[in-house]
């Protein structure tokens, strides 16, 4: 399946629709509907009891621990800090909204208006959340073995091709190791500003070594943006 979030139908789907699509083993559709509830949406609809941010939570809490075992399982003569780079390169914001385009999880979302008008449906930010908040929903729901399984076809899809392409190496990773070396402790991210209107927000990071910037980026995630930061970093030191 395309990883392509910018090309896709966008008919609603409702949680059921989306239950019987992915064959998901929800027999209580609640949790299900609160992982796909965005805050602007509770903004708009008085009857919605909760947004997705606890199951976020959650999901990404989970996702970090069998992401994690599964690497350990399926690459036994890879040291830790390969398997803390292909870790995160797997549950990152852009990975983590492939997997929700290949899931077609932006029609099932439930937004307010604004973030619907606004592109919300294919914000690399907004389908990472979603998909945590559905692990986080699929854990409470059918249990750590189900996700294992459910986890391990999108590992066994992705984890050769990163590997392959080197995108395993994380800039963050790469500055934190060089600055622990030279003696300077563990970089420290800052975020220096955010703009833009709550569905389309760009967050601009400052990483400081030593107390001193060294660098600077920015994203539509903190994560994106700290990433961009450790990356001009890099470039900055000539690493």
């Amino acid at each position: 399946m395309s990883g392509d979030l910018s090309n896709q139908n966008f008919a609603e789907e409702t949680p059921a629709e989306l239950v019987k699509r992915l064959n998901l083993p929800f027999t209580d559709l609640f949790v299900l509907t609160r992982a796909l509830t965005h805050r602007s949406y509770l903004n708009e609809h008085t009857e919605a009891v909760e947004d997705n941010e606890r199951l976020e939570f959650l999901g990404d809490a989970v996702l970090n621990f069998v992401v994690g075992a599964w690497l350990y399982d399926h690459y036994p003569e890879m040291p830790e800090g390969d398997l803390t780079r292909m870790r995160s390169a797997l549950v990152d914001t852009k990975q983590l909204a492939i997997n929700a385009s290949q899931l077609k999880l932006g029609a099932a979302m439930r937004l307010g208006r604004g973030e619907v008008q606004g592109g919300g449906r294919t914000r690399p930010a907004l389908l990472c959340n979603t998909f945590e908040a559905l692990i986080g929903a699929l854990f409470l729901q059918a249990g750590i073995k189900y996700v294992q399984r459910f986890m391990g076809e999108i590992c066994k899809q992705y984890a050769d091709v990163i590997l392959d392409g080197h995108k395993n190496e994380d800039p963050k990773s790469n500055l934190q190791e060089w600055s622990q070396a030279q003696s300077l402790g563990t970089p420290l991210y800052m975020i220096k500003n955010i703009t833009g209107p709550e569905h389309a927000k760009l967050f601009e990071i400052d990483v400081l070594i030593n107390g001193k910037i060294c660098g600077n980026g920015s994203g539509a995630s903190k994560q994106m943006a700290e990433k961009a930061a450790a990356t001009d970093a890099l470039k900055i030191l000539g690493l």
